[in-house]
């Protein structure tokens, strides 16, 4: 059937916008087909193509009872493949990732052993402003209403447990229990979830899924999603009002934030640095969100623990430009940015706030950008001064043979790895602050999706494996690195059975340094050291000879040489699996220095009262 989503390029792989159309188009779900076969016309073969009409081929699911009848019917749309997961948790990790690179993501749990399961994932992904699909098979629709007790509840007839804790980490809830309206509480939440750049929680009563109903089998009525326009009066007002809050200042610079992803605002970000001539930054999670190799670009601004010279730069500006930032207790250091509130333009996906001031609504950040770009005064002061103080990084020193391998050094042959053929996941933990350092070539970031994923704002240890996973499975051209250190990777090592089982062929850099590093530097004690596994040993039981595969373990810089040539060369095609073995105190000075300060913060005594 030949189906399409109004502007569909928007969640193909080759475009990982998240959320609702570019500003201008308007997106509407419709069937080219006048018809579809009576076998076909059911609820789940619905769900099914509108899943994959919004641009969703691959489902994460774990099965259920309540959910196996609507499995039958999803896998039976010819566009649509289901990944088993081992656990709903990284079912739901697994959709996070996959959104991050298409645009919108799905999972299919069952009723509340599933779903509060998945629950952890969803509320990632909604702190991440992405559209996850999360669709729950529910009880049988005549049980609603009832004082019947079901299995996969905590016990009570009341079935609505689930659904209260999916209002509070969803935009949208759809409880799909009759037929009458199925066809427009579906179309409402996944356009809710694309529109809003949320996720959305679907469940359908398991009696239901394999039902037909005249709404599936007529032409579905088209439905659009009205595009979101900026007040051409509040714009032009913000533009004026950043002209003149600019054009006085000395050494103004830019600093690009997260959530230029979901305004779906880098080019025009790029665009004003090209005619401003502002030294351009980011903040740490919006890396891979624009070009690295622009000439303005100075780096990660991230308070104490920049990329070098990029704070001094940042800091000492007499206006700065925010895009789309978060500044929460990891992106500040624990509060201690040196920031101020007077000399800021904070420029948010819908409004424009300048000085702490004036803040016009209704004013969309591309458009603002865009606009801007055409007026603004060039000043290239802060770029020039960064260029006047700038000295060129220093390399760890080698290490001798048979030393120790150290992270710092690993990191350098990880460098020459990354291309415009490779994407970088890194897990919370050490990984954040040495996968920063990384210098994403062109073609590794900003091109269509950013290539490079941290989940800074939840913060979920094990996030990384299940969202390896998903991003894998959206764009099987590339070759995911994914930096996850031991601690993390206990919580969800489960589903590399699940990369093995789909023929993924990501490198897997296990980072094993006894413990839960990330928590020693903030406040240290015997919870932070952890059972050490045999991890090699582990992903080769799972293998069991099924799938391609390769293992090996690395304590030396020599033997981590070798690994990176096999995994490249004649295991490129396998899934590789690379256990680093470092001293369990070797960290990032990054880290050392970011810990301090958010224990810091922590710390701070109750306010008197």
């Amino acid at each position: 059937m030949d189906t399409k989503i109004g502007s569909i390029d928007a969640c193909k792989p080759t475009n990982g916008d998240v959320g609702s159309p570019p500003s201008g188009a308007v997106a509407t779900i419709h069937d080219s087909a006048p018809s579809v076969a009576s076998s076909e016309a059911t609820l789940g073969r619905h769900l099914a193509r509108r899943l994959v009409q919004a641009g969703v081929t691959d489902i994460f699911s774990v099965p259920g009872d309540f959910n196996l009848t609507l499995l039958d019917h999803l896998i039976a749309e010819p566009e649509l493949k289901n990944i088993g997961c081992c656990n709903e948790l990284n079912a739901g990790y697994a959709a996070d990732g996959y959104a991050r690179s298409r645009g919108v993501g799905a999972c299919v749990v069952t009723f509340t052993v599933g779903g509060l399961s998945v629950l952890n994932a969803i509320a990632g992904a909604y702190s991440e402003n992405l559209p996850v699909i999360c669709i729950v098979g529910g009880p049988n629709s005549n049980d609603f209403g009832t004082n019947r007790i079901l299995h996969h509840t905590i016990g009570l007839p009341d079935f609505s447990q689930e659904l209260r804790c999916f209002q509070t980490v969803t935009c949208h809830q759809a409880v799909v229990n009759n037929l009458e309206d199925a066809h427009e509480q579906i179309d409402k939440a996944i356009s809710t979830a694309l529109k809003e750049s949320k996720p959305v929680y679907i469940s359908i009563s398991c009696n239901l899924a394999a039902a037909p109903h005249p709404t599936f089998i007529r032409d579905p009525v088209p439905f659009s999603l009205t595009p979101r326009l900026s007040n051409k009066m509040g714009l032009e007002a913000a533009v004026e009002a950043t002209l003149e809050f600019l054009n006085k200042a000395v050494k103004p610079v830019m600093v690009g934030g997260v959530k230029l992803r979901v305004a779906k605002a880098s080019d025009a970000f790029v665009d004003l640095a090209d005619a401003s001539g502002y030294a351009m930054a980011v903040m740490p999670s919006a890396k891979g969100l624009v070009p690295e190799h622009h000439p303005h670009f100075i780096g990660t601004y991230w308070g104490a623990v920049s990329t070098p010279f990029c704070s001094e730069i940042v800091e000492s500006a007499d206006a700065y430009i925010f895009a789309g930032p978060i500044f929460n207790d990891y992106s500040s250091v624990g509060y201690s940015l040196l920031l101020k509130k007077e000399k800021a333009i904070v420029v948010h996906p819908d409004r424009v706030t300048i000085a702490n001031g004036q803040t016009f609504g209704c004013v969309l950040m591309s458009d603002f950008f865009t606009e801007l770009a055409k007026r603004v005064k060039r000043n290239e002061t802060a770029y020039e001064n960064y260029h006047r103080i700038f000295v060129p990084e220093g390399k760890p020193l080698n290490c001798k043979p048979k030393e120790p391998l150290r992270v710092n050094a690993m990191f350098q042959h990880i460098q020459k790895m990354l291309s415009s053929e490779t994407a970088v996941i890194a897990e919370t933990g050490d990984s954040w602050f040495n996968c920063q350092k990384l210098k994403l070539p062109k073609g590794c970031g900003f091109v269509f999706n950013s290539r490079y994923e941290f989940q800074m704002q939840y913060g979920s240890i094990g996030w990384s494996v299940g969202a390896t996973l998903g991003y894998a499975q959206a764009v099987p051209e590339k070759r995911v690195l994914a930096f996850i250190g031991d601690g993390s990777f206990q919580v969800t090592a489960q589903d590399v059975s699940t990369m093995l089982r789909n023929g993924q062929k990501t490198i897997i850099f296990l980072i094993n340094n006894g413990g839960y590093t990330i928590e020693v530097e903030i406040h240290d004690g015997p919870y932070n050291v952890i059972k050490n596994w045999n991890y090699t040993g582990l992903v080769d039981a799972i293998h069991n000879g099924e799938g391609k595969c390769w293992t090996t373990k690395v304590r030396y810089e020599e033997e981590l040489v070798e690994a990176i040539k096999t995994a490249t060369t004649e295991k490129k095609d396998s899934l590789c699996f690379i256990e680093v073995i470092v001293h369990k105190d070797d960290t990032s000075k990054e880290l050392l220095e970011w810990g301090s300060r958010v224990a810091a913060a922590n710390g701070r005594p109750p306010n008197p009262q």
